[in-house]
């Protein structure tokens, strides 16, 4: 999951950056999109830290799910 994450992020010309415990994210989509992750008890939970505020974060949320899929 984690690397189907990373993939996602840097299809968008995106960078993922951490470990497999915990990490971050940027990338640019219509303005920069920075977030975390930790995985802990075999999910991955993903913070968005900052987003254009014109991007409602269910958009955000649905990108990812369907990517990681």
């Amino acid at each position: 999951m984690l690397s189907k994450a990373k993939k996602a992020v840097e299809s968008q010309g995106g960078e993922f950056n951490g470990d497999t415990n915990s990490g971050f994210f940027s990338v640019k989509v219509m303005g920069t999109i920075e977030g975390s992750y930790i995985v802990a008890a075999n999910e991955l939970q993903i913070t968005i830290e900052s987003k254009p505020m014109f991007i409602p974060c269910a958009t955000i949320e649905s990108f990812l799910k369907n990517q990681i899929a």
